[in-house]
């Protein structure tokens, strides 16, 4: 038996530099809470909670973290990840539900069962993605992500000189300037490189059908959470009426909640964010699933280093997942916290190897980027 004796919180934090913007907000910062879970036998694994949004997530997260998560994982086996991630889901799930915030509890889990599989690889020797039946592959195919909504030409074509052979674009900032991006990234990149779009909820279903037309004569190959609220039957009625291929993923939280998604004719593509929906143990459940359904997996990633390695492991080890967002955009988070971070070449990327997530993070630049430190007694 291996317990779980120390546990400690990051809150990461940093600026951005290149204006991001969704449809629904600007993103002026970076931010993320570290999970470290230390065992007796004095190995630490770290893990990823997602919390971009919104700007004061990262209070309620440690909060949750610290009352809700930690105290159900305080002096047992962290060996046993299954069972603890089914103990987490069971208890706090309810508390959830009641509270409307089912997503929170669930990027809470998410920190702490990516740093129970970081612990499992070290306690190895070992990759992640070499446990179990091992790995499915040791590259994986990467998307260039979050173009636009200005500079969306430029943009796209250093894409194409940096090796990317797929493109994504927001959309979502009024039907001229969608058509507009949608023109420019097509004309930018040529037609040999894949063209994504992303609408991050910000239609219903006429305003979606409407743009249609729009999607086609650009060439994109499937348009991601168009619809405001992401419901299950405006997207088949969206699909019925247009036949666009529609990916969503990010914003569900359990295998179950992918489960219907999963069987409809609509989505081609499922999204698990591991930082976001219950960890990499509900992520490989969810990758089951497509697999059962023939549904391909493509992982949200807009978060952080520890993420993004995860991310990889995952992609190295389940078979249905197609490829991998990259994030083009200023993260500070990401590959300066990285010894020596995986680099997309020629569309794919390498999945490290080292023990645990595969990475080694640089110490100095994660403390740069420490905004506080919350110690957990265990």
């Amino acid at each position: 038996m291996t317990r779980i004796v120390d546990a400690r919180l990051r809150v990461l934090r940093a600026p951005v530099g290149d204006g991001i913007a969704m449809s629904f907000s600007p993103l002026r910062h970076r931010s993320a809470v570290l999970v470290e879970l230390t065992t007796d036998d004095g190995l630490t694994g770290r893990g990823e909670s997602w919390t971009n949004y919104p700007p004061w997530a990262v209070r309620e997260r440690v909060a949750t973290l610290r009352e809700g998560v930690f105290p159900l994982l305080r002096g047992e086996d962290a060996t046993r990840i299954a069972a603890l991630h089914r103990t987490l889901c069971t208890r706090l799930d309810p508390l959830g539900r009641q509270w409307g915030a089912p997503g929170p509890i669930r990027q809470a889990i998410s920190g702490a069962d990516l740093a129970l599989w970081d612990l499992a690889g070290q306690r190895a020797g070992c990759a992640v993605s070499e446990l179990g039946a091992g790995r499915v592959r040791d590259r994986t195919p990467v998307y260039a992500s979050s173009l636009g909504p200005g500079d969306v030409g430029e943009t796209a074509r250093a894409c194409v000189a940096a090796g990317h052979t797929a493109v994504k674009v927001k959309l979502g900032f009024g039907r001229a300037t969608d058509e507009r991006n949608l023109a420019a990234a097509r004309e930018a990149v040529g037609p040999d490189v894949e063209l994504y779009a992303d609408a991050n909820q910000a239609w219903d279903v006429p305003e979606a059908v409407a743009m249609a037309p729009v999607l086609r004569d650009a060439g994109v190959a499937w348009l991601e959470e168009p619809l405001r609220g992401n419901l299950l039957d405006g997207l088949e009625e969206l699909h019925r009426r247009t036949g666009l291929l529609l990916a969503t993923g990010e914003n569900q939280y359990g295998v179950e909640e992918f489960r219907a998604f999963a069987a409809s004719p609509a989505v081609g593509i499922l999204q698990p964010d591991l930082a976001k929906t219950g960890g990499l143990t509900e992520t490989i459940a969810i990758c089951h699933l497509a697999d059962a359904y023939g549904t391909r997996v493509l992982p949200h990633l807009y978060g952080g280093a520890v993420a993004f390695a995860a991310t990889l492991q995952l992609a190295a080890m389940a078979e249905p997942v197609d490829g991998v967002e990259y994030d083009i955009r200023d993260n500070p988070l990401r590959d300066p916290l990285l010894a020596d971070p995986p680099t997309p070449r020629d569309g794919s990327v390498g999945v490290p190897a080292l023990p645990g997530l595969g990475v080694r993070m640089d110490e100095a630049a994660l403390t740069a980027v420490t905004e506080s430190e919350v110690d957990v007694a265990a």
